[in-house]
């Protein structure tokens, strides 16, 4: 997860959202967030991000 300041592990925050899987983890089907919606990035080099359901920006890192 990322904010505008700082990256934050996904279980601190999946694992208290309603949307996420049972073990607390974000919903990830075909490499796309089911539980947020694509964000279009400017420049091809950028990773995949996503904008999860509360609002945290989820960064795809291979």
């Amino acid at each position: 997860m990322a904010t505008s300041d700082r990256l934050i592990p996904i279980q601190q925050i999946c694992q208290h959202c309603l949307m996420a899987s049972q073990a607390g983890e974000p919903r990830w089907e075909n490499g796309q967030l089911r539980c947020g919606q694509a964000i279009v990035m400017e420049s091809p080099q950028q990773p995949d991000q996503f904008e999860c359901e509360m609002g945290f920006r989820v960064i795809k890192i291979s």
